[in-house]
Formats: structure tokens, sequence, C-alpha cells
């Protein structure tokens, strides 16, 4: 009888522990105030609009120049620039075989020999350049007694095609370089 005299207190005393433990209350007040003040900048770093170096094509195959175009652009200013160069030897090459296919076979040679190299190979062949109207032993003596016009590679001197064309590539070099000091 003990044992159940001291079951019942035990229980009596669990049952009013759990009963005290769920009448816990906590209560909580938040009282918050904010004051914010920010300042922002935004850079927007955009690429430049670009500079297009203009197409020069030619649509016709039998023409004798050469497109050449370039172009550069700075944050602030864009250059395009292009021309055509003539092409001598291709104008000679395209007069020699007119003249050729017209007939004119010993004016067509003589054309090829304005350009030294023709003219030594010409020489080495032992069919030397035309000279007046002469061909063969005639012409061979006339040019050797004539070396002042025998045509020459023209060491130190320019044509003007090739000034007019450094000209414009330094001015172009120039420009390019001032654009990018900017």
């Amino acid at each position: 009888m003990m044992n159940r005299i001291l079951a019942i207190i035990l229980t009596s005393i669990f049952a009013a522990s759990a009963s005290v433990a769920q009448t816990i209350v906590t209560e909580s007040t938040t009282d918050s105030n904010v004051n914010s003040n920010s300042t922002s900048e935004t850079t927007v770093i955009s690429p430049p609009p670009t500079a297009m170096a203009p197409g020069i094509g030619s649509s016709n195959s039998d023409l004798c120049t050469v497109g050449v175009s370039g172009a550069v652009q700075t944050q602030i200013l864009g250059i395009a620039l292009g021309k055509t160069v003539r092409d001598m030897n291709c104008e000679k090459l395209k007069n020699a075989k007119t003249m050729y296919d017209m007939g004119m076979k010993v004016a067509a040679v003589s054309v090829m020999c304005q350009d030294r190299r023709i003219f030594d190979a010409m020489m080495q062949a032992g069919t030397p350049c035309p000279y007046d109207g002469m061909i063969g032993v005639n012409a061979k003596e006339a040019w050797d007694l004539n070396e002042e016009r025998q045509p020459s590679y023209q060491k130190g001197k320019m044509d003007e095609d090739k000034k007019s064309t450094l000209f414009g590539a330094g001015v172009v070099g120039s420009l390019l370089l001032l654009l990018l000091a900017i």
C-alpha cells in the first residue's frame, strides 16, 4: 500500500508541474524609427560609335586600280578614308596585250621593255628590246651606244604617285596619332 500512496503523490507532483509549465506567457514590444539618406551616381560607359572604312571594290575586273581604305574611331571623333590607287604594272601588261592582239608584236615587246627587269632578261636571252624600229643585232648595238636611254631602276628617284601616296599616308598617320592623344 505504501507503493500506491507513493505513486499517487508522484503523479500529483508531475501533473501540477506540467500544468504550471503550460501557463508561461511572453510579451514583446518593439518600437523602431529608421532614417536613411543616400546619394548615388551612376556612370554608364558605352563603346564609341564605329567608324566604318568604305568598301572600295570594282565591279569591272578589267580595271588596273586597287582600293585602299581605313578608319579610326575615338570617343570623340571618327574618321574613315578611302581611295583607289593605279597599278602601273597592270596597265603596262594590258597595253602590251592589246598591242599584241592587234598584231603589233614589236610594239608590245617595246612596252614590256620599259621595265628594267624585262629589258635585262631580253638582253640576256640574246633578243634585245627594239630600238627606234630596229630589232636583233642592230637594236643591241644601238642600246650599247645609247645607255642613257635604257630603262633604269631609278634608285633614289620617286615617281609622283609614290610621293602622293606617302604624303597621304603621313597625313593619315598624323591624324591617327592626334586622335589617340585626345
